[in-house]
């Protein structure tokens, strides 16, 4: 069996957070030769034994960050302490464990054979228990060339396991994994959080988020957006999107009632979120002219709008 196993750490860098980011600032040069900022101030504290989903779309920052917790690369502003210390002695010490979405594997080596050799720099890892808890046993001679992207992923939490790590920073772990491999990792690092591992993790899958974690944290443009329970998120995401075919003026009008909070035109249709789509729905029908209407599930696209519209609405990100 895997555990988590306390390091001795001075007593000047203990702390009761596993990670702190203080006003943290990262830019970069684009291929034009000008300046963006990537990661705009953000300021994030995680608890020890806490998991935390870290949300957003495609170009927010995440990968920034994540770099930055795991000194991958350095911050052009404020700081970043794991445990108290440098991400770079954190990670050496291997109180930290990353499962990242490409590299560090070999092609040509086996399953076995990888986890073997990384497990070298670990004398107290149990290379066999590494192997099944990451479900690697029935592909242990098979080179890594020949898995699939999911098998690879599998590979890389088995390699983040062998530190026994007490924090583990997951950059969308299940991409590539089916419905049956991705419930069984889940069920993996869940067991290995009720033993005190302090889980991050981003992910596009609002599911793992709501199922997994104990608090969201949402990032737009390199800012924090959205930070709370699940809970006190999932409230704010409830509702239902409303699409149809319908007049510029009618659709502004729809959008100024209280059952609407947004209202976005899309691919020929306007799109509205709404906290009664039933009641919504009425309206259409009888006092608009509108076509092909439509009733669905908000989207984690839709429902990240939405949060980040009423978070700079409000002029706050918690």
């Amino acid at each position: 069996m895997i555990q988590t196993r306390p390091r001795p750490v001075p007593e000047e860098v203990t702390s009761s957070d596993a990670v702190r980011l203080s006003s943290v600032v990262k830019r970069f040069t684009d291929s034009k030769g000008e300046r963006f900022t990537a990661v705009d101030g953000i300021d994030l504290r995680i608890r020890r034994g806490e998991i935390v989903a870290f949300l957003g779309p495609n170009g927010a920052g995440k990968t920034t960050t994540i770099d930055m917790l795991l000194g991958l690369t350095r911050p052009d502003e404020g700081s970043v302490r794991l445990f108290g210390r440098e991400p770079r002695q954190a990670v050496r010490s291997g109180q930290v464990a990353a499962v990242l979405q490409t590299g560090g594997l070999l092609p040509d080596l086996s399953v076995e054979a990888t986890v073997r050799m990384l497990g070298s720099l670990h004398p107290r890892a149990d290379i066999d228990a590494v192997l099944s808890r990451a479900g690697l046993d029935q592909l242990r001679r098979r080179r890594v060339a020949e898995c699939s992207g999911g098998e690879q992923q599998r590979l890389r939490f088995a390699l983040a396991l062998l530190s026994g790590p007490e924090l583990l920073v997951l950059d969308e772990p299940t991409a590539g994994m089916d419905v049956v491999a991705r419930r069984d990792f889940w069920a993996t690092v869940r067991e290995d959080a009720e033993r005190g591992m302090t889980v991050m993790f981003a992910t596009h899958y609002m599911e793992e988020a709501d199922r997994f974690a104990d608090r969201v944290v949402m990032i737009d443009s390199g800012r924090v957006v959205v930070d709370g329970q699940v809970s006190d998120v999932r409230s704010a995401l409830s509702g239902r999107t409303v699409s149809a075919r319908i007049a510029e003026q009618s659709a502004a009008a729809l959008a100024q009632s209280p059952l609407v909070r947004s209202c976005e035109p899309r691919g020929g249709r306007y799109h509205f979120d709404t906290t009664d789509s039933d009641a919504l729905l009425r309206l259409l029908i009888e006092q608009t002219s509108a076509t092909d209407i439509e009733v669905t599930p908000r989207s984690l696209e839709e429902a990240f709008m939405t949060l980040t519209h009423h978070s700079r609405t409000e002029g706050g990100t918690r």
